[in-house]
């Protein structure tokens, strides 16, 4: 099985696409994953993926004011993302605060989508959205075997503010339905270590990294052709900054840097 690492944009914004992608290749990216484009820049952005022979991945956000609406900005924004050929779609969807009801809803919506489409989705384990801590997944994820996430468990122990020990059942159930993993690493409070190259976050790193190889070593189990890995530090406010000055901790490129280079070498080892 390949392992593609894509780059996120995020962070880089203010930076024109092409001077991006110029960088993103020279870090040996295979592709990027950042929200679609205005229609201004849908053209250029389109014949960039095609020039640099890059993968995309297209991140989508529902909205709304109830499931209903966010079922339909699912469906617009998935539509849209056909003309653009990317691998899957990743997507931030519904709310946490929807009953389990609603939620099923929305998701037996968005497989309906998914099938018209022939896009893939992996819907986000995030903060805010329905699927924010690994037992709402889980029944999420029992009651519709086609639902498939983007696992970002950076999210998980920070809401539950743990290593999230107590919950392997459902961290069994989400690492099998994994299409697509976000690598960064959280901790009991809050989403993102300052730099996951200091060693007093090393008991977070091993944790993740057990994590992302189960992700890796299902996805190949299951006959999958490729897996997908984001590395998806985040700049202030996810990352920290010092009082009174908002001088980020660490440069975010260089902490994304980090985890792309230890994941490409630690793959080598999970699929021996």
């Amino acid at each position: 099985m390949q392992t593609k690492f894509l780059k996120a944009l995020w962070g880089m914004e203010g930076t024109p696409y092409r001077d991006m992608f110029v960088r993103i290749k020279a870090a040996g990216f295979d592709g990027v994953e950042t929200p679609m484009p205005d229609a201004e820049h849908e053209n250029e952005f389109k014949e960039l993926l095609q020039e640099f022979q890059f993968d995309f991945i297209p991140q989508i956000f529902t909205g709304g004011s109830d499931h209903a609406a966010h079922a339909a900005s699912f469906a617009e924004q998935v539509e849209r993302a056909v003309s653009f050929k990317p691998l899957f779609v990743n997507s931030h969807s519904a709310r946490d605060h929807f009953t389990f009801e609603q939620q099923v809803s929305f998701f037996e919506q968005a497989l309906a989508v998914e099938r018209s489409t022939g896009l893939a989705v992996g819907h986000e384990t995030h903060r805010q959205r329905a699927m924010f801590t690994p037992w709402t997944t889980a029944r999420l994820l029992e009651a519709l075997p086609e639902l498939k996430i983007t696992a970002d468990f950076s999210h998980w122990t920070c809401v539950c503010e743990s290593h999230l020990a107590d919950n392997r059942a459902d961290i069994e159930i989400a690492i099998s339905r994994t299409l697509h993993i976000h690598a960064r690493v959280g901790y009991a409070e809050g989403p993102q270590v300052p730099d996951p190259s200091a060693p007093e976050y090393a008991t977070e790193v091993a944790l993740f990294e057990g994590w992302w190889k189960e992700m890796i070593q299902s996805r190949a189990a299951q006959g999958n052709a490729i897996s997908t890995v984001v590395p998806e530090f985040g700049p202030p406010g996810y990352m920290h900054t010092l009082p009174h000055t908002n001088v980020p901790v660490a440069d975010l490129w260089e902490v994304n840097d980090w985890i792309y280079r230890r994941f490409k070498e630690n793959v080598k080892k999970w699929q021996a």
